[in-house]
């Protein structure tokens, strides 16, 4: 079945994303010390690589302080602004794509979207600390929900999903309505399947390619098909056609919105699949 993206507008505090025509890319910039080739934290560094996807054509800049893994420990609110606030600084008004920031934190959200942050990104999907929409709908900032089952720290012991795509859809459907009883509009709203948050590796392939069942909640899907998720002990070039084959697989289920690490390579896989996805128009 050929699938259709209509023109959706994400509205944000100061600008307006118009969703649909073309797949948007989110570039995420990790801030722990302790993430794959970040562990300079300098905010000269950091001011240096965003301007770069800047100009390489990333729509959003996905600042992450605290990683999201089974390995990792949480981390405290404190620290994790210690790691963002000293980038935001060097990054406010240096930028022509709004500044994202990964976190669950009501906390943290607050004190980034007063730095000029516009999207928060929520692994939780507004389950480990609701009070997160309240500060989401006080800044007018957009909001991406991911899926996860469990915590980082219990995905190992986690059977496999059945249904995943199922339990996908009803465990979101059901954070839209949090983020709508919390006052936030839905037009702020983005979702995320999650791939491999409390996942097995093979039910990635099953959410990539029944992702269009996610369309019927109303509101944009963003995925990271992250080539290290898809496939395992592969070579770096093996990698890299992983992560194209899942970022059109995404495209072309219905993503509005891919995130991926390897921007520069990946933009022409983007541009080919939106070739084919409007022909179906």
């Amino acid at each position: 079945m050929a699938i259709i993206r209509r023109n959706i507008d994400w509205k944000l505090k100061s600008r307006t994303l118009r969703l649909g025509q073309r797949t948007f890319i989110v570039a995420p910039i990790a801030l722990s010390p302790s993430s794959d080739g970040t562990k300079n934290q300098d905010p000269e560094r950091i001011l240096a690589r965003a301007l770069q996807l800047d100009a390489q054509g990333a729509d959003v800049i996905d600042l992450g302080a605290e990683p999201t893994r089974a390995e990792d420990t949480p981390l405290p609110a404190e620290e994790e602004l210690k790691r963002l606030l000293p980038v935001l600084k060097r990054l406010k008004n240096k930028l022509n794509v709004p500044i994202c920031v990964s976190t669950y934190k009501a906390a943290v959200a607050d004190e980034v979207l007063k730095m000029g942050a516009e999207i928060i990104n929520d692994p939780s999907g507004l389950t480990w600390e609701p009070i997160l929409a309240k500060t989401i709908m006080n800044h007018d900032a957009g909001l991406i929900l991911n899926h996860m089952r469990g915590r980082p720290n219990t995905w190992g012991k986690l059977p496999p999903a059945k249904d995943v795509i199922g339990v996908i859809a009803k465990d979101m459907d059901a954070a839209v309505h949090r983020a709508l009883r919390a006052g936030i509009e839905k037009f702020r709203l983005v979702i995320d399947p999650g791939l491999s948050f409390g996942k097995r590796k093979e039910q990635n392939y099953e959410i990539l390619g029944r992702l269009s069942v996610l369309g019927g909640i109303g509101v944009p899907v963003m995925v990271g098909p992250t080539k290290k998720l898809l496939v395992e002990k592969a070579n770096e070039r093996e990698l890299e056609f992983a992560g194209a084959a899942g970022v059109t697989a995404a495209i072309l289920s219905g993503a509005y919105i891919v995130r991926v690490h390897d921007l520069e390579a990946i933009k022409p896989v983007i541009a080919v699949a939106d070739g084919i996805l409007n022909q179906w128009r």
